[in-house]
């Protein structure tokens, strides 16, 4: 099973730079950055990400990544569970939106600003 990382309610720990992270923090910080550890994914990200109002079909991220529907809504599970993706099902498609915010907190959680 996938653990969710909630990185939608705001960051889980300081900034590295400011503070040594707790055990728990760098769990959840771990899962985080497996997501985005992948190519595969983070090129799923920025396509939805530059995709009209930063949300996408998975019927039109197959294509661009060369890859199957099954792997690539696979990706997008593993991604949707980090807090980095919303999913919406509209007939028989799901539709991937960008969590606003998502990026930036794992940002500033590596950079302290």
């Amino acid at each position: 099973m996938i653990e969710v990382a909630d990185v939608s309610a705001g960051a889980c720990c300081s900034p590295l730079v400011r503070e040594p992270l707790t055990a728990p923090e760098a769990e959840q910080l771990a899962v985080t950055m497996k997501a985005l550890a992948d190519p595969t994914r983070l090129r799923l990200l920025s396509i939805v990400a530059a995709s009209e109002n930063a949300e996408a079909c998975v019927c039109d991220l197959i294509e661009p990544v060369g890859l199957s529907q099954p792997t690539v809504s696979h990706h997008l599970k593993i991604l949707t569970a980090a807090g980095f993706l919303t999913r919406s099902k509209r007939g028989t498609w799901a539709y991937y939106a960008l969590v606003p915010g998502a990026l930036d907190r794992v940002s500033h959680l590596l950079v302290g600003s």
